[in-house]
């Protein structure tokens, strides 16, 4: 079993940044696929980005060149650092973590309970 904590979101204007974490529970985290993922109000679930455990990266059309995504695996925690946020970035933050490959759907086996991030117009 994995625990997935995300920590980090909070209320930010349009165009900031803000840096999202998410902490594991296992100390065999770095051989996880993890994926953040996101999911506003009255809409789907969404892919954002995600990152192999060779740190190979993936991120959905829109958000590249404006999020990052990257792990430590020494603290066990992958990050989202987001730049140049939008108000359509508004939504609660999940990431999810799996043995293997990392995937671009929701096929993860362990996730968090999320955290909201909110941009302001």
């Amino acid at each position: 079993q994995v625990q997935l904590v995300e920590s980090g979101g909070g209320l930010v204007q349009a165009g900031d940044s803000l840096r999202v974490s998410c902490a594991a529970s296992r100390r065999t985290f770095s051989a996880y696929a993890v994926g953040w993922f996101r999911q506003a109000p009255g809409k789907e679930r969404e892919f954002v980005a995600a990152i192999s455990w060779g740190s190979t990266t993936y991120y959905a059309d829109s958000v590249k060149g404006r999020f990052t995504i990257s792990r430590d695996n020494a603290k066990n925690t992958v990050y989202l650092q987001m730049n140049s946020l939008k108000p359509e970035d508004t939504a609660v933050y999940y990431c999810a973590a799996r043995e293997g490959v990392l995937r671009v759907d929701k096929q993860y086996d362990y996730w968090g309970q999320g955290t909201q991030v909110t941009v302001s117009s």
